[in-house]
């Protein structure tokens, strides 16, 4: 049976608002293996910031500086994780927590 492509809202999913995330899946996203040429640190931040709420990506920071990861990794162009963040206009809460664990802009920016 075929099925239309579905376009637009209709092939999206519903946010989840409300989930409790367990301390072992909030820590689960430090084990995320990252895509060739993406610092690992990176990939592992990005992937908590795109799929946590901010209460919970702030359980992820803890977690991830006390597993000695760099909370100041950078990409090739020398941008920082924290650079990143600040381009969206509803990431100010995340960009607020990386500052206070000690994230950095980079220079250039």
């Amino acid at each position: 049976m075929i099925e239309e492509k579905k376009t637009g809202a209709a092939r999206t999913q519903a946010a989840v608002r409300d989930e409790f995330w367990t301390d072992e899946r909030v820590q689960g996203f430090l084990e995320m293996l990252p895509p060739e040429g993406m610092p690992s640190d990176y990939n592992i931040l990005l992937k908590a910031y795109r799929g946590m709420l901010p209460d919970t990506f702030e359980r992820f920071i803890g977690y991830f500086i006390e597993a000695g990861r760099d909370i100041n990794v950078r990409l090739s162009d020398g941008s920082t994780f924290l650079d990143h963040v600040s381009r969206h206009r509803k990431s100010v809460e995340y960009a607020r927590l990386l500052e206070e664990a000690g994230a950095r802009r980079s220079r250039s920016k």
